[in-house]
């Protein structure tokens, strides 16, 4: 049977004046609407007890085995106001299909795609109000997550499992807004392994890059770019976005999601529309001794970073333990730009879409 997220309304939501202090100046994700989506599943009866609650805490036990093996996942994405005020998702069922291929890999119940996306839908419809007025880089950033909620201190896979969604009013990831940032090369630290959770979207991904995201700030950089774990030559992924490369003959570059990169759902929407603004996309290995000497010969004359809440951000430079800082040659290039630009177009109802990648909410 579908999940029908029946709704309990907040007993003391959000005042019009706080929601409106909030949405002047949302920052990212720091503040969250008056609802959360939930759902249970425990082994032998399924997913039940859907619905959408006041947000607030979970209880957990001290032997939640969340806290002890981190078996987790989540997601992101947004939903946009467009200029008649109708609010829409942008590929939600790519999320849909992503999350459950991490839960697969997490040992986790996977959640069918349509009552992952009635979670959103439901969730989005009853605090549409919090979804900031369109025209600039202002959203409602969807967290949908799913974890171990069984107090067992056994290594196996939860019994008991609890999904939800949470909101949140966002404006640009950066704070600097579209700027090139400077990105710090590792190659003390791996992100993921052969046969490891790199393509599953989890947080233990994202705690292992933290100690090498210091590292990138030690050195002035804003993110941090992952090499593969055995050679440490070839290119990967950033600490929680993906990376392209333009070079001066129109070609964009990224390296395959080969089980040890996410498959971003901001990078395929890329790879689909490169060539409306004359690029031809291209996946294949790329090594960190081809990117610095394309770089320093003009072959690669742009680079960007990409993901659901930064969008496409310019990369400035490339700074490494050994040799100079690989300074692009137009930073804030003319394709980089094309490519944001097309994209926040086309989720914001500026542009048509041709894909069908947007769902309209309300």
């Amino acid at each position: 049977m579908p999940l029908e997220f029946l709704s309990r309304p907040h007993p003391s939501p959000a005042s019009a004046a706080e929601r409106a202090a909030v949405l002047a100046d949302p920052g990212f994700g720091k503040h969250f609407t008056d609802h959360m989506a939930v759902a249970t599943w425990t082994k032998g009866q399924g997913w039940h007890d859907a619905g959408l609650v006041p947000y607030g805490p979970f209880q957990l036990d001290p032997a939640g085995a969340v806290l002890h093996y981190g078996q987790e996942i989540f997601e992101g994405l947004k939903a946009y106001r467009h200029a008649d005020r109708s609010v829409w998702l942008f590929r939600p069922d790519a999320n849909a299909r992503r999350f459950a291929r991490s839960a697969e890999r997490l040992g986790l119940p996977t959640l069918d795609v349509d009552d992952f996306v009635a979670a959103l839908l439901a969730l989005v419809r009853v605090d549409e109000a919090w979804v900031p007025e369109g025209g600039g880089e202002e959203s409602l950033y969807l967290r949908p997550f799913m974890f171990a909620n069984e107090s067992f201190l056994g290594v196996r896979p939860a019994h008991n499992v609890t999904f939800a969604v949470i909101a949140c009013p966002v404006g640009p990831y950066f704070a600097g807004g579209v700027a090139p940032v400077d990105i710090w090369i590792t190659t003390s630290y791996s992100r993921a392994g052969t046969g490891g959770t790199g393509a599953a979207k989890c947080g233990g991904n994202y705690a292992s890059s933290l100690v090498a995201q210091a590292e990138a700030y030690e050195h002035g950089c804003s993110q941090v770019l992952f090499t593969d774990a055995a050679t440490h030559g070839w290119l990967e992924e950033l600490g929680g976005m993906n990376v392209f490369l333009v070079y001066a003959d129109g070609t964009l570059a990224t390296p395959p999601t080969s089980g040890t990169i996410l498959d971003g759902i901001t990078r395929s929407s890329i790879l689909q529309v490169a060539e409306s603004v004359g690029l031809t996309a291209v996946e294949r290995p790329l090594s960190l001794s081809e990117m610095a000497a394309a770089i320093e010969d003009g072959s690669v004359v742009e680079a960007f970073a990409c993901g659901t809440a930064a969008v496409i951000t310019p990369i400035g430079s490339f700074k490494r333990a050994e040799g100079d800082p690989l300074v692009l040659t137009h930073p804030s290039g003319e394709k980089t730009l094309a490519l944001r630009n097309l994209l926040l177009d086309i989720q914001s109802g500026r542009a048509a879409d041709p894909y069908g990648w947007r769902v309209r909410v309300c």
